[in-house]
């Protein structure tokens, strides 16, 4: 089955009530079926993001811990990758986490994203494929 990536920006809306994309999120969440892939920077900027919203920081790593999230990276294999990504996307610029998912994309084969960054729309995986962003942004 097909992956759709999850970037910290959609998880954070999902855990903040008060995040002005939570409802969008939720309504789009509940029609997604696919695995839901993420790396370990993810998880790092949404505890990081999400520590003053009672009880957020425990329902992402409760959603690592059953599978809900799935990680699917492994840095150490793709550290060139990634630093590469992160030099080409400089004038962005990209972040460590962004750059992640885009070495992610390429590795499991999809650009379907759960995201609220406008940035993935000038990122590219597999150096030419445009990102599908799932939750379309708001004009």
């Amino acid at each position: 089955m097909k992956h759709i990536l999850l970037d910290t920006s959609v998880v954070v809306a999902l855990l903040d009530k008060g995040d002005g994309a939570h409802q969008r999120c939720m309504r789009v969440i509940q029609d997604v079926t696919q695995p839901l892939s993420t790396c370990e920077a993810v998880i790092t900027e949404c505890c990081f993001l999400l520590d003053q919203v009672h009880g957020a920081t425990a329902a992402v790593l409760a959603n690592v811990q059953n599978g809900a999230f799935q990680i699917r990276f492994r840095l150490h294999d793709s550290i060139l990758s990634v630093h590469e990504l992160m030099h080409k996307y400089r004038d962005v610029p990209m972040s460590f986490a962004d750059a992640c998912l885009v070495q992610m994309a390429d590795e499991l084969g999809t650009g379907d994203i759960l995201t609220l960054d406008s940035d993935f729309l000038h990122y590219r995986w597999r150096k030419s494929r445009h990102f599908n962003l799932v939750i379309p942004l708001e004009e």
